[in-house]
């Protein structure tokens, strides 16, 4: 180094030092923000997700304040031994404003969000702004973001509680509204013999009733934040359903299992009730309970109808109560209420409860556990089983 640029250097260390050592004197001359001030003079999103690298503040660009009254908030580029930061603030006469006056956990002083692992969230903690990272399970209900309402002469398109549109009849087995559950001849199903006026066909699902208290979120807005698979998960369950979001930390321990056969009721016909028996299966093999949570098998899965003299109606769907006493051993010996719809009898599933969406199973336990369920073989000797897999927390 030559001794001119030793010079140089020497020179903007003092002024250096003798800038910190004068904004440690007038830093008392910063304005006075709060974290609740600060929140509102900029709008910030308070329980909003967020993820590393992001802006509480929604721009890349930093908020700038006067530097005449908001001395002390040079201290960014100092620190960083920014020179031309310094520059711009004496010639501008503004300063990046220093969000570690009103910030903690998860946030930089120039307000991006920093060591957080996962969705975390912008809220306060005491008199600060922070970023809380997710906890070891983060769960919400799913809600109609997007639905159909059946009217007297058609069906209205509601988003976000607002109508959009209205479609007559005529039109209904037009609409390009789908997915892998339903699509027009399903909804034109629907509208003609399951719907009435004021009912509602749910087309996307938001999350709402955070258990970290995160705001409710958009349908589209899901797969953005918690991943394409929870959509597909919302998907096949009903409108209402708890769905865990995030997992983080944790070990898989076996739970409960229990193992049946179907056996032969040829009365009600054996191949009725191995269909039967195979659907109340696909219905809860997967589910995920979030703690301290109720949830039902799948949506979108239809039960065979069998003669039945004794059944209202004069049909039921034989077959299923084999694999409900599967189901209903593992999860009672977990520790779990009777399901809701199932009987202590050998006849497992009560008369008008549908085996998929109307039995309820409730975790009680603090942590999420996953059903399982399948079949080996086939015919009257076909096994069932059922087991109960717990999410431990490592912490």
């Amino acid at each position: 180094m030559s001794k001119g640029w030793r010079k140089i250097s020497i020179t903007i260390l003092v002024v250096l030092i003798f800038l910190c050592a004068f904004l440690a004197v007038v830093g008392s001359e910063t304005n006075n923000y709060s974290a609740e001030s600060v929140a509102k003079e900029y709008d910030l999103p308070i329980g909003q997700s967020m993820f590393e690298n992001q802006s509480i503040t929604g721009t890349t660009d930093p908020v700038e304040v006067p530097f005449i009254t908001n001395m002390g908030f040079i201290l960014h580029e100092v620190q960083a031994f920014d020179l031309r930061g310094i520059l711009v603030v004496l010639s501008t006469g503004v300063v990046p404003f220093d969000f570690s006056t009103v910030a903690d956990e998860g946030i930089d002083s120039y307000g991006n969000v920093v060591d957080v692992d996962g969705p975390g969230f912008l809220t306060y903690a005491g008199d600060k702004l922070v970023v809380k990272e997710p906890d070891n399970y983060v769960w919400a209900y799913s809600a109609p973001y997007k639905w159909l309402q059946k009217t007297e002469s058609g069906v209205d398109v509601y988003e976000n509680g607002e109508k959009i549109k209205s479609v007559p009849v005529d039109e209904i087995r037009s609409l390009e509204y789908h997915n892998d559950y339903y699509n027009a001849s399903t909804i034109a199903s629907w509208y003609n013999y399951d719907a009435v006026v004021g009912s509602k066909f749910t087309l996307e699902k938001g999350m709402v009733g955070f258990s970290d208290g995160r705001n409710n979120i958009s349908s589209s807005d899901v797969p953005k934040i918690f991943g394409q698979e929870v959509v597909d998960y919302a998907s096949e369950y009903p409108t209402g359903s708890p769905i865990l979001l995030y997992s983080g930390n944790y070990t898989e321990k076996q739970g409960e299992s229990y193992g049946t056969s179907l056996g032969s009721h040829p009365e009600y016909g054996d191949s009725i009730r191995e269909v039967n028996a195979r659907q109340f299966v696909e219905a809860w093999n997967g589910t995920i309970i979030p703690p301290n949570s109720t949830s039902s098998g799948k949506d979108y899965v239809y039960f065979e109808s069998a003669s039945d003299a004794s059944a209202p109606g004069g049909s039921a769907a034989h077959g299923v109560c084999p694999s409900a006493r599967a189901l209903r051993a593992a999860v009672t010996a977990e520790g779990f209420d009777l399901p809701v719809g199932m009987t202590w009898d050998e006849n497992a599933v009560q008369f008008g409860f549908n085996p998929a969406q109307d039995i309820t199973v409730t975790n009680n336990h603090d942590y999420p556990v996953k059903i399982s369920m399948w079949t080996e073989g086939s015919g009257t000797g076909m096994g069932i089983y059922c087991k109960v897999t717990r999410y431990i927390p490592n912490d």
